[in-house]
């Protein structure tokens, strides 16, 4: 994908979110979906999906504030804990996982790898929202080797709760 406007990745890359995305089991209970944003590196679109109460797939299409003009596509399967941090209201679950990424750069090849994000996310009780905050480290291996650490903070709407 060197060659090719931004327009067209963006286009390409958003269409495999929207593949990966759908293929999440169509018997995920109500109130499971959320759509919010990420800030950090990179910033972008977040939608999270809960498979069961401990077990969700995040993904984000989003991009790099750091000046290289790149567009990060990300999936990750997280696990959650939910009893480890008490709080008086909501819950505040540590959730952690593996998934992968592409990112797409401007005049050079694209890179992929893999990604371990580890977070806290605060849920709101009685609100359909909640916030997170999360560290990344990441390891790509094409075109070249290369382990970097991101982080963000962020906020999703849930939808379909009861």
């Amino acid at each position: 994908m060197k060659a090719g406007s931004f327009t067209t990745r963006i286009t390409i890359l958003a269409g495999i979110l929207i593949f990966a995305l759908g293929s999440v089991p169509a018997d995920a209970q109500p109130g499971t979906v959320g759509l919010g944003i990420i800030v950090g590196e990179p910033t972008g679109f977040d939608a999270k999906f809960f498979l069961n109460s401990g077990n969700a797939i995040e993904a984000a299409v989003a991009w790099s504030l750091s000046g290289n003009n790149e567009l990060h596509l990300q999936v990750d399967y997280l696990f959650h804990r939910r009893n480890l941090i008490k709080v008086e209201k909501g819950q505040l679950p540590l959730f952690f996982g593996v998934g992968g990424r592409v990112v797409s750069r401007d005049n050079k090849d694209n890179r992929w790898g893999i990604r371990i994000p580890v977070g806290l996310a605060y849920e709101f009780e009685g609100a359909p929202f909640d916030v997170f905050v999360e560290i990344v480290p990441t390891m790509d291996f094409a075109p070249d080797t290369e382990f970097d650490l991101e982080g963000a903070i962020g906020g999703r709407f849930w939808f379909g709760g009861s």
